[in-house]
């Protein structure tokens, strides 16, 4: 009887070993998946690139499983390569011709490129507006010479653009301006307060801080045909764009400027499951971004790889476009 009852006791415990084997694998088996965390740097916050990034982290944590996005403001474009290039950040959004530079390593970018840089697909033309006060006598770019002109910060994706442009039209820059080094943000205070003679943005249509110099006395410049077919000759990446009448307060007119698109770029080691997912997610709710964002309405997939200067897409992103039909 002792024997049995030994065989018995034995045979319990070796049951509850392997059940608690069993139990741990089970629970093992439950163990969450990895969350994927992204940093999207945008602009400051007055600018329209910060409600895009907004709008698009927003869709992510909410519909992509696994995935948490958090926009956050930040000096621009240049920056936000910077940042994804430094691992501070997975994906962000930039103008075509800084992202190309950037993997180039020229320009701003010079000694320090990021050749892995993938795309994740072109969204909507960038326009220049450059405001000035209507008492300042500025009616066209070359009269902001000897003026007080807010060009941003120098290196930064404005600062290049003021420089483009300038030079264009035959001047020398920053010597022939009387350059103020801010964010459009405190351009537009001093705008306001008439400390200011004009100011360079470069955003979507409507930003904020536009529609506020422009209900205190500010119009906007036209950039001429010729102006533009002279920058579209050294630099392919222009287009010719009209900001419609009425856009802003007080404008009666359409205003014609040049633009360059906006691209959706991201690091290079994200896996190719996770861009997917997050290209077909923003994709799938183009139509409820555009309802939270005015630069994303009306976006196609079918130009998310046009006009972004033969830029390298991601794996993930390129699976998308091919599942689509956009790209073979």
């Amino acid at each position: 009887m002792k024997r049995l009852a030994c065989a018995a006791l034995a045979v319990t415990m070796l049951a509850g070993v392997v059940a608690g084997c069993g139990g741990e694998k089970k629970e093992a088996a439950k163990a969450p998946a990895k969350i994927v965390k992204i940093n999207f740097p945008t602009a400051g916050a007055s600018g329209a690139l910060y409600a895009v990034g907004a709008a698009i982290t927003n869709n992510w944590t909410k519909n992509v499983p696994g995935v948490q996005a958090a926009s956050q403001a930040s000096a621009g474009g240049i920056a936000n390569l910077n940042m994804v290039s430094n691992n501070e950040a997975q994906v962000s959004i930039a103008i075509s011709s800084n992202v190309l530079q950037c993997l180039n390593g020229t320009d701003s970018f010079k000694g320090h490129a990021y050749k892995d840089l993938k795309v994740i697909g072109g969204l909507y033309m960038n326009p220049n507006q450059v405001v000035v006060t209507k008492k300042s006598g500025i009616n066209t770019l070359a009269d902001v010479k000897g003026k007080h002109f807010a060009v941003a910060a120098a290196g930064s994706s404005v600062y290049n653009e003021c420089q483009n442009h300038f030079t264009t039209v035959g001047m020398k820059f920053p010597q022939d301006i009387k350059t103020e080094l801010i964010a459009f943000g405190p351009a537009a205070d001093m705008l306001q307060n008439g400390n200011l003679d004009g100011a360079w943005i470069m955003s979507g249509a409507p930003a904020a801080a536009v529609s506020q110099a422009l209900t205190s006395g500010c119009k906007l410049v036209d950039i001429d045909d010729k102006t533009i077919a002279a920058l579209q000759a050294k630099y392919p990446w222009y287009a010719k764009y009209t900001i419609p009448a009425k856009t802003y307060p007080n404008q009666d007119k359409d205003v014609q400027t040049s633009a360059i698109k906006m691209v959706m770029f991201c690091r290079h080691d994200l896996s190719e499951d996770t861009v997917y997912k997050l290209t077909k997610s923003f994709w799938e709710h183009i139509e409820e971004l555009g309802k939270a964002q005015k630069n994303l309405k009306g976006l196609k997939p079918a130009d998310a790889v046009k006009d972004i200067a033969n830029l390298p897409l991601h794996p993930g992103a390129a699976k998308y476009y091919k599942e689509i039909g956009v790209i073979k």
